[in-house]
C-alpha cells in the first residue's frame, strides 16, 4: 500500500474539533464524512470515540487508498471502506450503490470554501436526506460573520483561495444557514475553534 497522504493542518486541528464532536454528539452512532480527504480525521475520532461507527468519503479517488492506509495502521473496526461520493450528486454516495439507512452524523471539514458555493446548497440537501430524525450535520472552517471582525489571517486566506480558483472562498454564516434552511436544517451550536474556524451544528427545524 502506498504510504498516505498528510496534511499538517488535520493535525493540528483534529484534537480540538474532536473535543466538539464529543460534546455534540451521544455515545454511539453511525457517521458519515463528507470529502475526508487524507484520512487523518475519521482515524482519529474512529479511535477516541469506539462507540460510533464512520463512513468515509471522498470526491478525489486518490485519496481513498490514503484514507484506507490510516484507518488499517490503526487497526481500527469501527470505520467502513471509503467511498467515492460526489457531494453534488442528487444520489450518495451513486446511484449503484445509493445509502439506504440514515446516519446518525454527518460531518465535513474544509470543504465548502475550497469549493464552488453551489456545494454548500448540495451538503445541505443531502444532509436533509440522510440524516436521522435527530442526527445532526456537523462543519467545520472558516466562516465570515456580520458582526465579528474577520481575522487578518482569514482575509489573507480568502484573497488566496480566490486567487487560486475565482468560485471558493470563505462563506458568510447568515448565506450558509440559509442554503441551511432552506434544506429545512437549523443551525443548533456554534463552537469557536483555533485559528479563527468555527464548528457548526445543524439540525431539523
Amino acid at each position: 500500500m502506498s504510504l498516505p497522504l498528510h496534511s499538517p493542518a488535520a493535525d493540528r486541528n483534529k484534537a480540538p474539533i474532536l473535543a466538539t464532536l464529543q460534546l455534540a454528539l451521544p455515545p454511539n452512532g453511525t457517521a458519515l464524512e463528507i470529502a475526508s480527504g487524507t484520512g487523518q480525521h475519521v482515524a482519529w475520532f474512529a479511535a477516541a470515540m469506539p462507540g460510533w461507527t464512520w463512513q468515509p468519503t471522498d470526491a478525489d479517488a486518490e485519496s481513498l487508498p490514503s484514507i484506507a492506509a490510516y484507518t488499517s495502521e490503526a487497526g481500527l473496526t469501527n470505520v467502513r471502506a471509503p467511498l467515492l461520493l460526489d457531494v453534488s450528486a442528487p444520489t450518495w454516495p451513486s446511484p449503484a450503490q445509493p445509502f439506504t439507512t440514515p446516519f446518525d452524523a454527518i460531518y465535513c471539514a474544509n470543504m465548502i470554501h475550497i469549493s464552488p458555493w453551489a456545494t454548500c446548497a448540495a451538503l445541505m440537501q443531502g444532509a436533509a436526506r440522510h440524516l436521522a430524525p435527530h442526527g445532526v450535520l456537523v462543519t467545520y472552517g472558516p466562516y465570515l460573520e456580520a458582526d465579528v471582525p474577520t481575522s487578518p489571517g482569514n482575509v489573507a486566506f480568502d484573497q488566496s483561495l480566490r486567487e487560486r480558483n475565482p468560485a471558493w472562498g470563505i462563506r458568510h454564516l447568515d448565506e450558509v444557514r440559509a442554503e441551511a434552511r432552506r434544506a429545512g436544517l437549523a443551525l443548533r451550536e456554534r463552537h469557536a475553534l483555533p485559528a479563527n474556524n468555527l464548528a457548526l451544528v445543524f439540525a431539523r427545524n
